[in-house]
C-alpha cells in the first residue's frame, strides 16, 4: 500500500466519493480543518495501490506540533485517519503511515479510530441512574465487534488508549462519549415520536410563544460568541476559544464547501436568545456548539433550535445526527449530568467511541522525548 501527500482537491474528492463517504469521515479530518487549527503544521496524506494511481482508498489529515526547543514533532490525527478499520491487515496501511511520520520528524503519534465500541439506548439509561454511577457501570445495549477487534489489534502493536478504560472524562482531546440520533429509514413523524414528552412540550411552547428559528451568517458570530460566554459561566465549563477561532472555522469550512458549517439562530421578539452551530460532511451532521441567554429561557429557544436542525439534517438525507460529547456520569446529583439528561430526551443513543490512541515512534531518543512531552502537557 502506497502512502504519500495528496492535494486538497484530491483529498476532498475522495471524501465526497462513494468509497470515502462509506468510511464515515468526520469534519476534523476535512482539509479545511488544517486552516482552523492555529499553531499546527498540517499534512494531507492518501493511500493508494501505487504512486502513480489517482484512486485512493483512504486519507489522513495530520497535524504536527513542534516540541519546544527541538526539531521534533508530535503528530495528531483528530478522529482519523479516514481508513478501512474493518481490514484485518491493518499493518498494510498503518505501517506506511508510521514510517512516513517518523521520516517527517515525528517522535510520537496520536489518532482517533472511527469505530464505535459500545452503545446505550436512551430508554435504557433513564432507568439506571444513581449515586456515583457511570456509563461503564451500566450494561451496554450493544458492544460493537469491530471496535473490540480494532482495540485488540492496536494494543498488540504497542498503542496505548489515552483515556484508559473511560471511567473518567479525561485523557482524550476529543469526546469519547457522544450522543447520536440515527436518521436512516426514519420519517419526520418517527423522529418526533422519538422525543420524550418534555421535549415535545418545550418545542410546542416555543412555537406558541413565537420563537423564530433561522439560519444566520458570519455577521451573527459575535452574538453567538457573546451568548457562548454566558453559557460557559452559567453551566460551569470553559472551551477557551476566541471569536477569531469561530470566524476562522466558519470561513474555512464554507470555503471548502458552501453550507458545510451553518449558524442557527432562535429569535424571540426580535432578540437572539440562542445560537447553535451545525456541520455537515457526507452523510453525517453534527451539532457542534450551543449557546443561549440566561433570560426568557421559559420560551425554550434551544429545544426549538435542535428540532429545526434535526429536521434539516433529515431533509438532506443524512444518516445520523451527532450531538457530540456527553459526560460519562449517570449520577443525577452531578452537575454534568444535566447535559446528558437534555440529550437523552431526543431518544438517541450514547455511543462510546474507541477514543484516542497514542504511541512513541520507536528508538530511545523518541521514547525520551515522548516522556518529556507528556510531562510538558501535564504542567500546562
Amino acid at each position: 500500500m502506497f502512502l504519500g501527500p495528496v492535494t486538497p482537491e484530491a483529498y476532498h474528492a475522495f471524501l465526497a466519493s462513494p468509497a470515502g463517504r462509506a468510511l464515515g469521515p468526520g469534519f476534523l479530518q476535512c482539509p479545511s480543518w488544517a486552516d482552523v487549527k492555529d499553531g499546527w503544521r498540517a499534512q494531507l496524506l492518501g493511500w493508494g495501490t501505487d504512486p502513480g494511481s489517482k484512486a485512493l482508498s483512504g486519507v489522513a489529515l495530520v497535524l504536527l506540533r513542534q516540541f519546544p526547543g527541538t526539531r521534533k514533532y508530535f503528530a495528531y490525527l483528530p478522529e482519523g485517519p479516514v481508513a478501512d478499520w474493518a481490514d484485518p491487515d491493518v499493518d498494510a496501511w498503518l505501517t506506511p503511515l508510521l514510517d512516513h511520520l517518523r521520516g517527517a520528524g515525528a517522535f510520537a503519534v496520536r489518532m482517533g479510530p472511527s469505530p464505535a465500541y459500545r452503545r446505550w439506548d436512551a430508554s435504557a439509561l433513564k432507568q439506571v441512574t444513581g449515586p456515583g454511577r457511570r456509563l461503564g457501570d451500566v450494561l451496554a445495549s450493544e458492544v460493537d465487534p469491530l471496535g473490540t477487534a480494532v482495540a485488540e489489534r492496536l494494543r498488540a502493536r504497542g498503542w496505548r488508549r489515552c483515556g484508559g478504560d473511560g471511567s473518567t472524562d479525561d485523557g482524550d482531546a476529543q469526546p469519547r462519549h457522544v450522543f447520536r440520533i440515527p436518521l436512516s429509514g426514519r420519517t419526520t413523524e418517527d423522529l418526533w415520536s422519538g422525543l420524550n414528552q418534555e421535549w415535545r412540550r418545550n418545542i410546542r411552547r416555543a412555537r406558541k410563544e413565537g420563537v423564530e428559528v433561522v439560519v444566520g451568517s458570519a455577521a451573527e458570530l459575535p452574538e453567538f460568541y457573546r451568548l457562548l460566554g454566558i453559557t460557559e459561566r452559567r453551566d460551569g465549563f470553559r472551551l477557551g476559544r476566541s471569536l477569531a477561532y469561530y470566524e476562522r472555522q466558519y470561513a474555512a469550512l464554507n470555503a471548502e464547501e458552501p453550507g458545510r458549517m451553518k449558524l442557527y439562530l432562535a429569535r424571540h421578539r426580535g432578540e437572539i436568545l440562542a445560537a447553535h452551530t451545525m456541520i455537515t460532511v457526507g452523510g453525517r451532521v453534527w451539532y457542534q456548539t450551543g449557546a443561549s441567554a440566561d433570560h426568557r429561557r421559559e420560551v425554550r429557544p434551544s429545544n426549538a433550535l435542535q428540532w429545526r436542525m434535526l429536521s434539516d439534517a433529515h431533509a438532506i438525507g443524512a444518516d445520523v445526527y451527532d450531538m457530540r460529547g456527553v459526560p460519562s456520569t449517570v449520577d443525577p446529583a452531578e452537575r454534568a449530568y444535566g447535559l446528558l439528561r437534555w440529550k437523552l430526551g431526543t431518544g438517541g443513543q450514547v455511543v462510546e467511541t474507541l477514543g484516542e490512541w497514542e504511541r512513541p515512534l520507536g528508538g530511545t531518543a523518541n521514547q525520551t522525548l515522548y516522556r518529556a512531552f507528556q510531562a510538558y502537557l501535564n504542567r500546562r
